[in-house]
C-alpha cells in the first residue's frame, strides 16, 4: 500500500492527513511535501492526522520528529490526532507524546492549539 497525503491550510495551521503506510519507502516524499507546505504557506502550527494511517516504522518517527523541530523552531506547536492503536503504541514507546500532545480528532487538536475552526 502507498501513502496518500492530504494537506489543508487554515489561519496559520497546516493540517496533514496521512492515509496508508508511512515507512522507509514513503518517508522522504512526505517529508519533502510537508516541508514545502510549511515554508510556502507560512504555517506556524501543524496538526498531523493519523486516523487513516495503517502502518508506520522508525522512518515515519523520523519524519514526525523532524517536522516537530521545524515547527518548534518557528515558535509554533505540533499536535497529533486520531492514531490507531498500533501507531499510537509506537508513538508512545518512542517518547513523542512527551513533547507533543495527542488528541482524539482534528477538532480537539485545533482546540488544543487554541485555534477555533
Amino acid at each position: 500500500m502507498n501513502l496518500q497525503v492530504n494537506m489543508e491550510h487554515d489561519r496559520g495551521v497546516l493540517i496533514v492527513r496521512l492515509t496508508g503506510e508511512l515507512d522507509h519507502h514513503t518517508a522522504d516524499g512526505v517529508r519533502m511535501q510537508m516541508d514545502e507546505a510549511i515554508q510556502k504557506q507560512q504555517c506556524k502550527h501543524l496538526v498531523l492526522s493519523l486516523k487513516d494511517l495503517q502502518f508506520m516504522d522508525s522512518s515515519g518517527l523520523g519524519v514526525i520528529l523532524g517536522r516537530y523541530k521545524l515547527i518548534h523552531h518557528k515558535g509554533g506547536k505540533m499536535v497529533i490526532s486520531g492514531a490507531n492503536p498500533a501507531v499510537h503504541r509506537l508513538l508512545d514507546m518512542s517518547g513523542l507524546f512527551k513533547i507533543m500532545p495527542v488528541f482524539d480528532n482534528e477538532g480537539s487538536a485545533l482546540s488544543g492549539l487554541e485555534v477555533v475552526s
